[in-house]
């Protein structure tokens, strides 16, 4: 019972192939003519003997425009009025700085890491406000010195 290996591929739920050869075969997908979002690919090869293997493979289409929601995550809970912001971006758009960023707002982190930042450079000059005993009378920080330096008129 020898039979020529061979490939069935079906597309989502079609119950006719998208592609039936002989094996081994080099397969082209086009994925312009597809919805975006999720589909799958079920692929069904007959070996010599006979024997049927079955591999699926999820895949995800996007050919769409990059779509950006700021201010609503997902499954978050929320109640009242929803505001949030949704901008969309493609390829074939033509290129525009006012929209090249997506809008959102300045997370939590960088406002404490701000905090962090400004209270070190406060305690670091208070720090600096009190000249150390060795270095008092150097001419860097005597005023006496500075006026000594000075030739008089």
């Amino acid at each position: 019972m020898d039979c020529k290996p061979h490939v069935r591929v079906y597309l989502d739920d079609n119950p006719e192939p998208i592609v039936d050869r002989e094996l081994p075969t080099d397969i082209t997908l086009d994925t312009v003519g597809l919805a975006d979002g999720a589909h799958r690919l079920v692929i069904r090869a007959e070996g010599q003997n006979g024997r049927e293997g079955v591999e699926e493979v999820p895949f995800v289409v996007h050919n769409g425009p990059g779509i950006i929601v700021s201010g609503l995550r997902p499954n978050s809970i929320r109640n009242g009025k929803v505001r949030f912001t949704v901008d969309a971006f493609s390829t074939d758009d033509p290129f525009d700085p006012r929209r090249a960023e997506a809008r959102s707002s300045i997370p939590v982190w960088v406002w404490v890491m701000s905090l962090f930042v400004v209270a070190w450079a406060v305690w670091y000059a208070a720090r600096m406000w009190d000249v150390p005993a060795p270095f008092a009378h150097s001419p860097t920080y005597s005023h006496e010195a500075a006026s000594e330096a000075r030739p008089e008129k």
